[in-house]
């Protein structure tokens, strides 16, 4: 058993816990926060949809030691909230439940949308909404209650609650200290200042040729016409030239994504493919087909194409755009990659859209990329690199990341380099 203390509902909770305990099992079955409904126990449904640290989760495959030092909000707790009680009213007149077992999680889920994003149409409520299920109404009525209230809503307006912290749930028992830390007025002002949230991360990037880390940029996320759209920028030691022969051959380009497997070689401009993607108990396997269009006197590669995972529900479509440019590296010709990247994501993986995790999980892709192009670059016969996308494993190193940055700040040390 594992001693753990965290705040429930605003309530100081102290209590001893098997380790593979789930928070949702600790706060039904310990606590008695029946509201808390679990479904599919496997993260997909989001009926057990909770609020750790502000951020919403998913509690049925959280563990409860992990929550050690966090804030946790169950759907009892917002009796009182202004804004659930319009979603509460809208989801009667819009008679968006029937057996209201989903309802629960639907509405801190809603809630949550209502306090990130104003101005969507119904197809963007939908997408943002697509990983909670629903097994009786078709939706309509929760999308309309949505709408109402978000058109209700001023433009801009945000719930004073929400507050920034670390990403999802505080890090296992070693957290107690550094929780008692993080009330203390000086953390607090640390944790609160936008210049300090703004500091770079140090995540430990992969090396170029001549033994300096490759620098991956990530700018601002944007949503325009329903996708989400990232922009990343690296450099690389080897002439341009170099680069796009490695750009132009797909199936050499194709090896630096981990998880992607073409079926074969492209045909005309259309190609076939796999790109597994693992996220902690969800397991999706995309399968879909690309057109591929090439302007070798621009150096620029455009892929567009769709995939659909028939095991899980989700499906995506985007687009990805390549731009080369000549650029001087450390020890002379380096070439600048510029990487545009749109995608709608819709089904139990759409829970992973939130702007700040994908800038992170951006960051990291966008770094096993690049090491992977230089791996090829270096050596063209390296080993394709293998194995699915594991959401969860670059989740945890951009916690980690997180957390040792902000250790940083309330320590005062600045970052190594």
């Amino acid at each position: 058993m594992t001693a753990i203390s965290l705040t429930v509902n605003g309530k100081a909770v102290r209590a001893e816990v098997a380790p593979r305990t789930h928070l949702a099992d600790f706060l039904r079955e310990s606590l008695l926060l029946t509201g808390t409904h679990i479904g599919c126990e496997h993260g997909i449904c989001g009926a057990c949809t909770v609020e750790i640290n502000g951020e919403i989760a998913r509690s049925c495959i959280t563990f409860a030691v992990a929550c050690d030092g966090a804030e946790v909000r169950t759907i009892e707790s917002f009796d009182e909230d202004l804004l659930m009680q319009e979603l509460r009213q809208a989801f009667t007149q819009q008679h968006a439940l029937q057996c209201g077992y989903c309802t629960p999680g639907m509405l801190i889920a809603a809630r949550d949308l209502l306090r990130r994003k104003s101005g969507l149409d119904r197809r963007q409520i939908r997408s943002e909404m697509s990983g909670n299920l629903c097994r009786c109404t078709g939706y309509i009525g929760i999308i309309n209650a949505i709408e109402q209230v978000m058109g209700a809503k001023r433009p801009g307006a945000a719930d004073a609650t929400g507050r920034l912290g670390w990403l999802g749930p505080a890090p296992g028992p070693q957290a107690r200290a550094a929780a008692a830390a993080e009330r203390g007025p000086v953390a607090r002002a640390a944790m609160a200042s936008p210049a300090a949230m703004a500091r770079p991360r140090q995540p430990v990037a992969p090396a170029s040729r001549s033994g300096r880390p490759l620098k991956v940029d990530v700018a601002a996320i944007e949503t325009r016409d329903g996708r989400t759209r990232v922009s990343q920028r690296f450099l690389l030691e080897h002439s341009c030239e170099l680069v796009w022969q490695l750009v132009s051959d797909i199936e050499r380009l194709a090896r630096c994504l981990p998880g992607l497997r073409l079926d074969g070689p492209p045909v005309a401009d259309r190609v076939g493919g796999r790109l597994e993607v693992k996220v902690g108990p969800i397991t999706a396997g995309f399968a879909g087909e690309a057109r591929v269009h090439s302007e070798p006197a621009e150096h620029r590669l455009s892929v567009e194409g769709r995939g659909v995972d028939r095991k899980g529900g989700s499906n995506v479509v985007g687009s990805v755009v390549l731009h080369l440019t000549p650029a001087v590296g450390s020890d002379g010709e380096g070439t600048a990659v510029s990487l545009e990247l749109a995608y709608q994501l819709v089904g139990p993986l759409g829970q992973i859209g939130r702007p700040g995790i994908v800038q992170d999980l951006a960051r990291r892709l966008g770094e096993a990329f690049a090491h992977n192009m230089e791996a090829q670059l270096t050596d063209p016969g390296a080993a394709p690199a293998g194995g699915a996308v594991s959401a969860l494993g670059l989740l945890g190193a951009i916690a980690r990341d997180r957390l040792k940055t902000w250790l940083r700040r309330l320590t005062g040390r600045r970052p190594p380099g």
